[in-house]
């Protein structure tokens, strides 16, 4: 009895679609489009840490202007979205290749705790958005005193 491997199957499966999609028109070559409808990565891509009284966390955003970002916080999730411009070519110009692409993102990260959505800060440098965002009093660690008898 021959065993069958339903992950290699949708694997195959995935891959006719696509091809017969490409054939049709309907997915863009890679490099063509800010984020690849082929890829599982998300973006911005980030780093996500954190101590006993706050949430670290560093967002890769190169090429997007900070003033183009948009940060919010609802209850415990934290959104990073916003666009990049599209390249803009130049009179007389030959473009040989444009894969960075453009358009608009968003990223919605759940929060392990709970915020003080009064206490968040955001700094932009060199292509790295740097977030920190304290932790709500009640879900601060707390060291309980033990009576000895």
């Amino acid at each position: 009895m021959a065993n069958w491997d339903v992950f290699k199957e949708l694997d195959n499966l995935r891959k006719e679609i696509n091809e017969a999609l490409r054939s049709e028109g309907h997915i863009r070559p890679l490099g063509q489009s800010f984020i690849s409808p082929l890829t599982p990565r998300r973006f911005p891509l980030v780093n996500f840490s954190e101590d006993e009284g706050h949430l670290f966390i560093e967002a890769l955003i190169p090429g997007v202007d900070p003033r183009d970002i948009d940060l919010s916080v609802l209850r415990n999730t934290l959104t990073i979205s916003g666009e990049r411009k599209p390249f803009v070519e130049q009179e007389g110009q030959i473009v040989h290749r444009s894969e960075l692409g453009s358009g608009k993102f968003s990223r919605t990260l759940e929060l392990p705790v709970d915020i003080d959505p009064d206490k968040i800060h955001a700094q932009c440098k060199d292509g790295i958005m740097q977030i920190t965002l304290a932790k709500a009093e009640h879900a601060k660690p707390k060291k309980i005193a033990i009576e000895i008898s």
